[in-house]
């Protein structure tokens, strides 16, 4: 995996941000898994305008930029704990969103995290902190990563469960675990309840367990506070939380900081348009050496 980041410009990345500017967000975002790296974290790092690895260049060549733009967002607003019942087998990573449709491929050349079993530190980006219970799952041992992920593939002992509080230390959620004895590529996926609205979210990271699995994966990257803060620009969801939500301090600065503006809204999409020029400087793609050469999924 490319291990530095390139600047990232274009006319089609100006005319999208021009375009965020002028409308107003619709959904507010949440968050996503940055360990071990989910693979619309992955992509996103990479830079959507033009990704490195094969899988995610087929990603939006299929649907476009926007998912990766708004990766903090796999979300059912009416989950309410019914998750089998609403995301059938196949569609777990996509939520059953058809936004979100290409995360769902079975491929083995997505970005993954080398891990080993025993004790894991899992982090989460949170952009909006809920009250809620977020469960870590594993696929079992003999999963097939190129069949689509089924809920009877998860071992029914979580690796990690841990209750959410409303507010996330530095827009992180940060607690520790324990993965089982596994080996080759295998799926962590996120279950993320709310217990004050029916809302859940969800996420899947490819990781590797072993050495040699390790050596042939190409490894996952979280994207850095600085692509975060510059891809917002481009995002159709809001990272400043809804009804009541704690902020992440960052954000809880910003928000307080703002001035209102008594600019007519398309005046207002010139100055987002202006942040984004600036923004897009940090917002690239990893420089790389070459392309992971995988198999397309199906």
């Amino acid at each position: 995996m490319p291990s530095s980041r390139r600047t990232a410009a274009g006319v089609a990345a100006l005319s999208a941000a021009a375009l965020v500017g002028l409308t107003p967000t619709t959904a507010a975002a949440h968050g996503a898994v940055f360990n071990p790296v989910s693979r619309i974290a992955a992509c996103f790092a990479e830079g959507p305008e033009s990704p490195d690895s094969q899988v995610c260049k087929d990603l939006v060549a299929d649907s476009g930029t926007q998912p990766l733009y708004d990766w903090n967002e796999v979300n059912i607003a009416n989950a309410d704990g019914n998750h089998k019942a609403v995301i059938p087998d196949g569609k777990l990573c996509s939520a059953n969103r058809a936004k979100y449709r290409a995360l769902d491929w079975a491929r083995t050349d997505w970005a993954a995290t080398p891990v080993k079993s025993g004790p894991f530190d899992f982090r989460i980006r949170a952009t909006a902190a809920h009250s809620g219970t977020m469960t870590m799952y594993v696929t079992k041992a003999g999963f097939d990563p190129t069949q689509p992920l089924k809920w009877s593939d998860l071992d029914a002992t979580p690796a990690a469960v841990y209750n959410t509080p409303r507010t996330a230390t530095d827009g992180y959620y940060s607690f520790s675990g324990n993965l089982p004895a596994r080996t080759g590529r295998h799926v962590v996926y996120m279950v993320w309840q709310r217990n004050d609205s029916p809302e859940a979210f969800y996420s899947c990271s490819d990781v590797t367990f072993g050495t040699t699995a390790a050596a042939t994966a190409a490894k996952a990257e979280a994207p850095t506070e600085a692509e975060l803060a510059a891809g917002a620009e481009l995002s159709t969801v809001s990272h400043a939380g809804h009804g009541g939500d704690e902020l992440p301090p960052a954000l809880s600065a910003e928000a307080s900081a703002a001035p209102a503006s008594p600019l007519p809204a398309a005046l207002a999409g010139a100055g987002a348009l202006a942040v984004f020029g600036a923004g897009s400087l940090l917002l690239g793609r990893r420089r790389g050496s070459s392309a992971p050469s995988a198999p397309s999924g199906s």
